[in-house]
């Protein structure tokens, strides 16, 4: 079975993240108690951001499990790059234990809302039976999403699907 993505490439990911989704409270050392008094208040891009910083281990040293512990509130709001990355640290087991259910579960939800990493990781999970039964059906649904918003995978794995009749093992 398949990693979704290798545990070494997380932290990269979690930068990538940061940088397109974080907003203003990621980028220098004063931000983390902003950031942490506005995520004690509710705010879900305050705890999206404090996760990060915990996740990536920048501004504060690297503790995933309170990434896991702030990801988890703002997902639990509909925080769509929270789930995304809740899904990643549960299918490839980084701060909590590998739940294959777990991943599909937060990918299905960013998913819904158009997030389109979570749509083409969906599609791997469905194409390669991972956490789901294996359903070429659910699978092309959630790549052309995806390929949709211009991910190239997700092309790519249509593209092979088509051409194969509508299976494809995934990259």
């Amino acid at each position: 079975m398949k990693k979704l993505l290798l545990q070494g490439c997380f932290v990269l990911l979690l930068t990538a993240f940061s940088s397109a989704y974080a907003g203003s409270c990621f980028q220098e050392p004063k931000d983390f108690t902003d950031c942490k008094v506005k995520a004690e208040q509710g705010d879900s891009v305050a705890q999206y951001n404090l996760g990060l910083m915990y996740g990536s281990g920048k501004i504060v040293p690297r503790d995933y499990k309170p990434a896991v512990k702030w990801l988890s509130k703002a997902a639990e709001q509909g925080h769509a790059a929270s789930q995304a990355l809740l899904g990643l640290m549960y299918s490839n087991g980084v701060g909590v234990p590998k739940d294959d259910k777990q991943a599909v579960k937060w990918f299905s939800k960013a998913a819904e809302q158009g997030f389109v990493e979570a749509q083409y990781n969906l599609g791997v999970m469905y194409s390669n039976g991972i956490g789901v039964p294996k359903d070429d059906k659910q699978a092309v649904k959630w790549y052309k999403k995806a390929a949709e918003q211009g991910n190239v995978n997700a092309q790519y794995n249509l593209a092979i699907m088509y051409g194969n009749g509508g299976r494809r093992s995934s990259r």
